[in-house]
């Protein structure tokens, strides 16, 4: 039986609720048999693949490989993916370097076929690291089938370090967060946004996006954003703010706000 992950309410309290329950819930969604047997086969069979084109000819490794980086659903788009893989990351034409989805990046930079001699399938850690990957996006997915605005934010909970942490300009990672929609939604809610901002040109949404963390977070640097107390402030913002999921919120999105969160 596979275990479902769950919060009883919405909101601030069901972010609170995740957090406190977080381990034990990740655990006992791991332990699904139809997750260990798809792991299972990964691990025993990913170091025999040497090339991109025998990566996406196994279903089942691809399966595992793409859910990796949240790329599920491109798992018919063979072609593209064998490219993105063949090419690597290291040329700045190189496909990967050039979508505006940088979980292809990722996901081609993880594998290495186009970056090295011999592909990172051949190394002994591989697997395990992948699959650690597989099942935490496995679990923010089955977690937004009780409750999108967890999902979301567990997903800016890992993917804004890592957006942060790169070794471009504080105005190139934003503009990666406002093309990386999912990390958008969240960041459009913390700063209490409305869609229409999408409307604006690309550089007065970014001015319009620095302007309004400077004024609620005190820094508009993403690498201070993305870390410790600011970036608990800023999703506990987004859940008590968020209105993406029914069922009853037990906070006042205005006593959150009263409370300088």
């Amino acid at each position: 039986m596979t275990f479902q992950p769950f919060v009883p309410v919405g909101g601030l309290a069901g972010w609170r609720f995740l957090q406190n329950t977080i381990e034990t819930q990740r655990s006992a969604h791991g332990a699904s048999p139809v997750l260990e047997r798809d792991l299972e086969y990964f691990r025993e069979n990913i170091g025999k693949i040497t090339t991109a084109e025998e990566l996406v000819g196994d279903f089942r490794l691809l399966s595992v490989a793409l859910g990796a980086f949240g790329l599920s659903e491109d798992i018919n788009s063979k072609f593209l993916i064998k490219r993105v893989l063949e090419e690597g990351t290291i040329e700045t034409d190189a496909l990967a370097n050039r979508l505006s989805d940088k979980r292809y990046r990722d996901l081609s930079r993880a594998f290495g076929f186009g970056d090295f001699p011999v592909a990172n399938t051949a190394l002994s850690d591989f697997p395990d690291r992948i699959a650690d990957r597989y099942k935490e996006q496995r679990f923010e997915i089955d977690m937004g089938q009780t409750n999108e605005t967890m999902r979301l934010a567990l997903n800016a909970q890992r993917e804004l370090p890592s957006i942060a942490s790169g070794d471009t300009s504080n105005r190139t990672k934003w503009f990666t967060v406002m093309g990386t929609a999912a990390v958008r939604e969240v960041m459009e809610t913390a700063l209490n946004l409305p869609s229409a901002i999408a409307t604006l040109s690309i550089d007065k949404q970014l001015d319009v996006f620095l302007e309004r963390s400077e004024a609620l977070f005190g820094t508009n640097d993403l690498s201070k954003l993305a870390q410790g107390d600011t970036l608990s402030r800023l999703l506990d913002r987004f859940t008590a703010l968020d209105q993406s999921t029914s069922g009853s919120n037990v906070t006042s999105p205005a006593l959150i706000l009263l409370r300088g969160f």
